[in-house]
C-alpha cells in the first residue's frame, strides 16, 4: 500500500504522485476564507488516490466554525477526535493543539491552553490504532523551535507522547504544525513518527512530501 502524507500546506499545492491513501494532517489554506478552501478541494480531488483523510490545523478556523463541506467530499474522510478504516488500517485524526510562546494570535483553531485540555482529547484514542494523525506533534519528536530569544523551545505536546509512545504505539504518528522539521521523520521500535509540514519557517515550500510503502503482512 502506498501512503502519502503532507501537512501545513499553507496554500501550497504541489502534484503528488498518486498512490492509495493520502494523509493531510492541518493548515489546508493560504486564506482561511471561501476561496481559499476552494482551491484545496480542486486540488485534492486532482491528486489520485483511493481515499483522503483529512485533519484541521490551528490555521483552520473556518473548519472549527463548522463553515466548510469538507466532510462532504467524495472519497474523503475528515476526522476531527474520530476514526476510520482502509484496508484493514485503524486510522485516528485530532486537530488540537497547544497554545506556545510567539504562536500567532490570529491562528489559534482547535488550540488550548494547557496540557490537561489536551489529554483530555488524546484520551479519546482507541488503543488499537495503526496510524495516527495529529496536527500538533508530539513533545520531543521534531517540534524543536528557536525563538525571537534565541532560546530553544519544544513545542510538542508532552501528554501526546505519553499517549503515543506509552498506550497507543502506532504504527505511523503523522503530524505537522512545527515548520522548522517538515518532511523529516524518526523512528522508534514501536513507531515511525513523521513531520510531513510542507512549507519552512519561511513558509516556502520546500520539503518533500513522505511517502509509506506499508506492507499488510507488517501489521
Amino acid at each position: 500500500m502506498i501512503i502519502d502524507c503532507i501537512s501545513d500546506l499553507h496554500g501550497h499545492y504541489p502534484e503528488l504522485k498518486g498512490g492509495d491513501l493520502l494523509i493531510v494532517a492541518g493548515d489546508l489554506t493560504a486564506h482561511d476564507n471561501d476561496a481559499g478552501y476552494l482551491k484545496f478541494y480542486a486540488w485534492l480531488h486532482k491528486q489520485e488516490y483511493k481515499k483522503y483523510v483529512i485533519i484541521a490545523g490551528n490555521h483552520d478556523h473556518m473548519i472549527e466554525w463548522g463553515q466548510t463541506i469538507i466532510d462532504r467530499l467524495d472519497r474523503t474522510h475528515y476526522l476531527q477526535d474520530s476514526g476510520t478504516e482502509f484496508d484493514g488500517l485503524k486510522i485516528w485524526g485530532s486537530p488540537w493543539t497547544l497554545s506556545f510562546e510567539g504562536m500567532n494570535p490570529q491562528c489559534t483553531a482547535f488550540t488550548v491552553e494547557t496540557e490537561e485540555e489536551l489529554s483530555e482529547k488524546w484520551a479519546l484514542i482507541p488503543n488499537d490504532i495503526d496510524i495516527l494523525v495529529t496536527h500538533c506533534p508530539p513533545r520531543c519528536y521534531l517540534d524543536l523551535i528557536t525563538l525571537p530569544s534565541g532560546e530553544d523551545q519544544l513545542c510538542g505536546s508532552a501528554s501526546l507522547n505519553y499517549a503515543s509512545t506509552q498506550r497507543i504505539k502506532p504504527k505511523y504518528h503523522i503530524f505537522g504544525h512545527i515548520h522548522e522539521h517538515g518532511g523529516r521523520f524518526f523512528r522508534t521500535e514501536d513507531t515511525l513518527f513523521i513531520n510531513a509540514s510542507y512549507v519552512n519557517e519561511y513558509y516556502e515550500p520546500i520539503n518533500t512530501p513522505i511517502r509509506i510503502q506499508d506492507y499488510h503482512d507488517d501489521h
